[in-house]
């Protein structure tokens, strides 16, 4: 949205007034400056500073659950919209969220419905969100719709934090591992093969294994890293294109002890998301498009798009999703009879209850278990590098002993 510098005269003071507003164009900020009895004189588009580069929203969907909680608590109380997004925005310390809760009260106060100007700022506000927003509107829910809008951002926020754990960790731990090794070989394995070539003695075979990994890492330590970048730049453009998000999801899910996991996480998420927007009215064949756009997984993406033309056909969602192979028995035993007794957004409730507990109790046992086998196997590869040089040392001692 534009920033437009305007100059103009309070029509009971006379006074001169000019400054800076977020507006859509230039007869919306008119509109806006004549109901607080300024009347415009000149409104003009403030110049670009130079090239701006956005790296994402800089607002988390912590923050926004935050505020979506506040909004609802303030709306609840009866305060009107225009003064609770000016009152959560001038107290709000991301300057990135105080300047888009800042556009949609200029855009509130020009006329706009409050789901059309949330929807202006789609890397803030999602479409389930707006959707859910314009339910509530019509509906003349809007304070329900947002109080559990703030719980299922809370639920996903919760959701990505275990999914974080489950695969940042031992990522981490096993980086940290190869480093070590790395550095083992470039560094510390050359000296000793200077005192070797020194003693002029038949390594052993270990020995010679470890020296020859420490040439190649030494001659080859540029192109090892900048392959390792090239890879990780490659894969990450490949992921962007929609063969490359359905390769390494599906090759994700099938990873033994963390694609089980990542199955847990995605289908709480899913039966999360239809649930409250099947409760906030949404219609079920908007609610299932809604849902697969922001299921988090290609796979279960094309699933939930399956499920929509099937219900689309008129049509049940059980046969497609035992079809699909990709929920549980429970989820659907339980979806047919949430459809059977017309209280399909309760049962879907009661499942992602469920896969969330099972979720965080599933990851803390796995990081429980996952430390100790990792540091074993970092010991016991630190261990084999330090036994494969002491061994030419062992055989010398022998030799120079006269064993």
């Amino acid at each position: 949205m534009p920033v437009y510098v305007f100059r103009g005269k309070n029509t009971r003071t006379n006074e001169s007034i000019s400054g800076e507003r977020f507006s859509n164009n230039p007869q919306a900020l008119a509109a806006v400056l004549r109901r607080e009895q300024i009347a415009p004189v000149s409104i003009k588009e403030k110049a670009s500073a130079g090239i701006s580069i956005s790296f994402g929203s800089g607002v988390s969907q912590g923050e926004v659950a935050v505020f979506t909680r506040q909004f609802s608590v303030m709306l609840d109380a009866g305060l009107p919209l225009v003064q609770c997004l000016q009152a959560i925005g001038e107290a709000h310390p991301n300057l990135k969220f105080k300047n888009v809760l800042e556009q949609v009260r200029l855009d509130l106060e020009a006329g706009s419905t409050l789901s059309d100007a949330l929807a202006r700022h789609p890397k803030v506000f999602d479409n389930l969100y707006t959707n859910m927003v314009a339910a509530g509107e019509a509906g003349g829910i809007l304070d329900t719709i947002l109080q559990r809008l703030a719980v299922f951002i809370e639920k996903i926020v919760k959701l990505k934090r275990a999914l974080r754990s489950a695969m940042i960790y031992p990522a981490i731990i096993l980086s940290v591992a190869v480093i070590v090794v790395m550095i083992i070989l470039w560094k510390v394995i050359p000296v000793f093969r200077t005192l070797f070539e020194g003693f002029n003695v038949e390594l052993p075979l270990l020995t010679r294994v470890v020296i020859a990994a420490s040439d190649f890492v030494a001659g080859y330590m540029v192109f090892i890293v900048a392959g390792f970048i090239a890879f990780v730049i490659g894969l990450r453009l490949y992921y962007r294109t929609e063969k490359g998000r359905r390769v390494v999801d599906g090759f994700l899910l099938r990873i033994p002890v963390l694609g089980p996991i990542l199955r847990k996480i995605a289908v709480a998420r899913f039966t999360r998301t239809l649930s409250t927007l099947l409760t906030s009215g949404v219609a079920i064949l908007e609610a299932l498009e809604i849902t697969a756009k922001t299921a988090g997984n290609a796979i279960l993406e094309d699933v939930l798009l399956s499920l929509r033309r099937h219900i689309e056909e008129g049509k049940t969602m059980v046969d497609p999703m035992r079809a699909s192979k990709f929920f549980p028995p429970m989820v659907t035993q339980m979806v047919a009879v949430g459809e059977s007794a017309g209280e399909l957004d309760t049962m879907l409730i009661k499942v992602a209850d469920y896969y969330e507990e099972e979720v965080d109790e599933v990851v803390q046992n796995m990081l429980t278990i996952l430390e100790p086998i990792l540091l074993v196997f970092m010991g016991i590869v630190v261990g084999v590098i330090v036994i494969a040089m002491y061994l030419p040392l062992f055989k010398l001692i022998r030799v120079l002993s006269g064993g």
